[in-house]
């Protein structure tokens, strides 16, 4: 990826637009602008099928994916002129006029970098919303406690953001933090960006909680899915596969707290996977929500579980991701790693404040390229 700079931090004797914008082009594994061409020109004669509207779910799908697409084409072609113009300026401009174009130069980088973030959203459904469970794991309170400051974390880096978080359920933990919590956070492209959390994080650091003070390690699990359209998603659940349970939600006391046995968990018996919403007061509406956020994850289960047979078919040996160590957090050394990436932060604090766009970036960059890769075996 091109080292991001923001405008005004052209570097001396650095040409951004001649030497990064010649080394952009030539990274046509990522960018692959021939591909994206072709694609879109098949997803606009789809969007010009009067039958495809028929389908809102498949037309709500083509738009979008669509659009992501002519972004890109578009925006490369555009950048293309404008760096070629730029590029002629420069090789017959005195030191004097070079100086007064270094403002367009840092522009054009910045331009470059944004675009080439674009290209990273290669997930399905990048641009829903995203359903975000976190779990603790074994270990009692101090991985409660874990648990407690990773959907902080996520919700911290929401409002950094200025996206909207609607928390759905959260059990407390016995001491501190969380058993589990579970929210929908809504915002450009929010899933997309969150789609790397997805997996283990691990905590070290000298236990709060333990009075010789000695090193814990915790884990808690991340699980993100998209907010697929309901119509889209067309899963049946019959009554029979589904256990009912009615509590209390758990307000934050005074005159809003809910009196009601209104909060509803749906617990589907085949997977067991259990879901609930204490967002409203009403108990028929904390049903639906749960319904569909159940439907949701039975939706992201058949999905994954289509890619592992695509995989097999492919003759790959692919490796169980889910549960797989994905980042360490070790507090008592300062710093934070993700074991996809390589890239280590020495700001844990920040990070565990929401401070998470470089490790998405990398992780997003990450996921792309394995993409990429997977893709050009099914063309062999």
């Amino acid at each position: 990826m091109p080292a991001s700079r923001s405008t005004g931090e052209a570097r001396k004797g650095d040409t951004p637009c001649r030497n990064c914008w010649k080394n952009w082009r030539r990274s046509g594994s990522t960018f692959d602008i021939p591909g994206k061409t072709r694609r879109l020109n098949e997803l606009d004669r789809e969007l010009s099928d009067p039958d495809l509207w028929n389908n809102a779910g498949r037309a709500r799908q083509v738009t979008q994916e669509a659009g992501s697409l002519r972004r890109v084409v578009d925006g490369y072609k555009t950048l293309q002129s404008d760096a070629d113009g730029l590029n002629e300026m420069l090789e017959i401009a005195s030191d004097e006029e070079r100086e007064m174009l270094a403002e367009e130069q840092a522009s054009i980088q910045t331009r470059v970098d944004d675009l080439y973030r674009e290209t990273l959203f290669t997930m399905k459904h990048a641009d829903a919303p995203a359903i975000v469970r976190v779990k603790s794991g074994a270990g009692g309170t101090e991985s409660q406690d874990w648990a407690g400051m990773l959907a902080r974390m996520f919700m911290r880096w929401a409002e950094r953001r200025g996206y909207k978080v609607d928390l759905l359920d959260e059990q407390a933990g016995e001491q501190a933090g969380v058993l589990s919590a579970e929210f929908i956070i809504r915002g450009e492209k929010a899933y997309g960006m969150l789609a790397p959390e997805h997996g283990v994080h691990r905590l070290v650091r000298v236990s709060p909680f333990d009075a010789n003070n000695r090193r814990h390690t915790s884990f808690a699990s991340v699980d993100v899915v998209p907010e697929v359209p309901e119509e889209e998603i067309n899963i049946h659940i019959p009554d029979s596969d589904l256990r009912r349970d009615v509590f209390r939600s758990q307000g934050a006391g005074g005159q809003g707290v809910n009196t009601t046995d209104s909060a509803v968990r749906l617990t589907h018996i085949p997977t067991g996977i259990a879901v609930a919403s204490q967002v409203t007061r009403s108990q028929i509406k904390n049903h639906e929500i749960a319904l569909q956020i159940l439907k949701q994850r039975l939706y992201d289960i058949e999905m994954r579980k289509r890619e592992e047979e695509e995989a097999k078919a492919r003759g790959e040996q692919k490796k169980i991701e889910w549960g797989s160590q994905i980042r360490s957090y070790v507090l008592d050394k300062q710093y934070v790693k993700d074991h996809r990436t390589g890239v280590m932060k020495h700001n844990p604090d920040d990070v565990l404040d929401g401070d998470l766009d470089d490790l998405m970036w990398a992780g997003l960059e990450w996921m792309a390229g394995k993409r990429a890769a997977e893709d050009a075996g099914d063309e062999e």
